[in-house]
């Protein structure tokens, strides 16, 4: 890696964004609801496979936010309920986009304004 190339640039890039994030997400898990908290990370997956449906278990889910897979599981019907999202046997897909994002917290749009203005 050259001092001032183009791979030098976009790992201190990175670097730059994993450092924010870890601290974005540290006080998100400190101040916003297991739901805030779920939707932002449906958004976030949306985003990095660039498709409506993914695949993602409740029981990963729950893991990654440090929350019980039950209550991935009662906030996933609610969800589906309210026609935001479906989901069936690990595969989810995002049917409102909108309101999805209306549900999840701030951290989300801070996270992804970072990332876009940096990457």
């Amino acid at each position: 890696m050259k001092p001032g190339g183009t791979l030098d640039k976009l790992v201190r890039r990175f670097t730059a964004y994993s450092l924010r994030y870890a601290n974005q997400t540290v006080a998100c898990n400190l101040l916003h609801s297991a739901e805030q908290r779920i939707c932002r990370w449906l958004l976030m997956c949306r985003d990095r496979v660039e498709t409506e449906e993914f695949t993602l278990t409740h029981e990963f889910l729950a893991e990654m936010l440090g929350v019980r897979r039950q209550t991935v599981t009662v906030i996933a019907g609610r969800l589906q309920t309210a026609s935001v999202i479906t989901y069936h046997r690990g595969v989810i897909r995002i049917l409102n986009r909108k309101r999805l994002a209306d549900a999840s917290c701030e951290c989300y749009g801070v996270i992804k304004a970072f990332y876009d203005r940096i990457m």
